[in-house]
């Protein structure tokens, strides 16, 4: 990987990083406290899924507004709302069935990483989404630009550096969960 595509990883991983951890931090919090209160859960799921379901890339125009044409805290405001949603969302459905497998801990770890695994690839999606609109740097910008140049070769490459970073995300998180689940069930164990 040359230098200059390596600045570009830094880039996209810096900008998902910067609005994915905050909104995992908020969102989990906030579906456990929703989560774990039924009548509450019952009412908010609802709610919560109108802003649910606009797509993360939809708010870039008024993110743009806000931040003046300044694509990184752009890029990043709606990483945080994109994932913010989903997190609370899923989160809460995890304390709902921790508490119907009465307070079983491993569908809790179950959930909350389900939810961390669909919150980092709506983070993901979206950082490269707008990296290709608005640049200027990136994965994302970088992939736009080989397809303005013709370089079909370099698209190639680019949408493989793309799919693996997805793909390392995502055995993280299931590696993390795992080994949380085990330590759950090893700590229950009689001895």
């Amino acid at each position: 990987m040359e230098s200059s595509i390596f600045l570009d990883v830094l880039a996209s991983l810096q900008k998902l990083f910067v609005g994915y951890i905050p909104a995992a931090a908020l969102g989990s919090f906030l579906g456990y406290l929703i989560g774990i209160n039924t009548p509450i859960y019952q009412i908010l799921k609802r709610l919560f899924q109108i802003p649910h379901s606009i797509p993360p890339i939809a708010l870039l125009p008024i993110a743009l507004v806000v931040f003046g044409d300044n694509s990184e805290p752009a890029t990043v405001v709606i990483v945080f709302f994109g994932t913010l949603w989903s997190m609370i969302i899923h989160s809460a459905i995890g304390m709902q069935h921790f508490r119907r497998q009465r307070n079983n801990f491993r569908a809790a770890i179950f959930h909350l990483f389900h939810a961390l695994k669909v919150g980092i690839w709506i983070a993901w999606f979206t950082v490269i989404a707008t990296e290709m609109l608005i640049g200027p740097k990136g994965l994302g910008f970088v992939i736009w630009t080989a397809y303005k140049a013709g370089n079909a070769n370099y698209m190639i490459e680019v949408v493989l550096y793309i799919g693996i970073i997805g793909l390392l995300l995502d055995q993280f998180l299931d590696f993390t969960g795992n080994l949380l689940s085990q330590m759950v069930s090893e700590s229950k164990k009689p001895s």
